[in-house]
């Protein structure tokens, strides 16, 4: 069960008006829904299991709110699953990419708030400042949209400072996932896929911090992706065993 606090409705995010040609509107249209019958099919086959450095941490804290979380791009897909329909609300680029992005994590109950590290950053820094606020958990790709692939941007060090909400980071590895050539090395998991969700301790951000100290929690942040990324790799196929019991939601 679901023990968390009730949270109020999203604030209403407004996206910036962008035209499409009829073959890009065609284009996202199939992407979206590609990729929504892909997860909606092969997520309730995976077998999860949860792992914290925080211990002791029941299964259902990984829906405690507010938390500013931090991942790398390429476990979208099994971490879109695992946080379906929580009302997380996830920066996503103003690009063209981005949109479908956007209209994909929204089938699943997020909330996109258009903006990256190159473009509408700031704006989009606020929209997750409301987001988080109003009793939200946010989520950064924190690598995306375009890396370098496994280098941790400065956003989630700043939102924790102005709102003194804690930050986090997780990592989702597959047992033998399917990766794409892309720049993120992209993961699909194999039906039936074991999954191995490792989440890091929280850190606070003091609201008093200077750039020096800003500079360490960012370290901090890099760190623990670079942490939580190699324990979960290197015990996924343990998934199962007593240490790492399959979770059900």
């Amino acid at each position: 069960m679901n023990s968390s606090p009730a949270v109020a409705p999203p604030a209403q995010i407004v996206p910036e008006k962008r035209g499409f040609t009829i073959r890009q509107r065609i284009v996202l249209w199939l992407i979206t829904w590609a990729a929504y019958l892909a997860i909606r099919l092969i997520g309730p086959t995976l077998r999860y299991s949860i792992s914290w450095e925080e211990e002791p941490s029941p299964p259902d804290a990984i829906f405690e709110k507010p938390v500013i979380y931090s991942f790398w791009h390429r476990a979208v897909f099994p971490a879109t699953w695992m946080w379906r329909k929580q009302g997380i609300a996830v920066m996503v680029s103003t690009s063209f990419d981005g949109e479908y992005i956007a209209r994909i994590s929204e089938k699943f109950g997020f909330v996109a708030v258009r903006g990256s590290s190159s473009r509408g950053g700031a704006e989009a820094l606020l929209g997750m400042k409301s987001e988080v606020e109003r009793g939200a958990t946010v989520a950064f790709t924190i690598d995306g949209p375009r890396g370098p692939k496994y280098v941790a941007k400065p956003g989630p060090v700043r939102l924790a400072k102005i709102t003194s909400v804690p930050m986090a980071a997780f990592y989702v590895a597959l047992r033998d996932p399917w990766v794409l050539k892309t720049w993120d090395e992209f993961m699909i998991p194999k039906p039936f896929s074991k999954a191995l969700v490792r989440l890091s301790r929280k850190t606070v951000v003091p609201a008093d911090a200077d750039e020096t100290q800003m500079a360490g929690y960012h370290a901090q942040l890099q760190a623990a992706l670079e942490r939580v990324t190699s324990f979960a790799e290197d015990n996924v196929a343990r998934v199962g065993s007593e240490e790492f019991p399959i979770w059900k939601r």
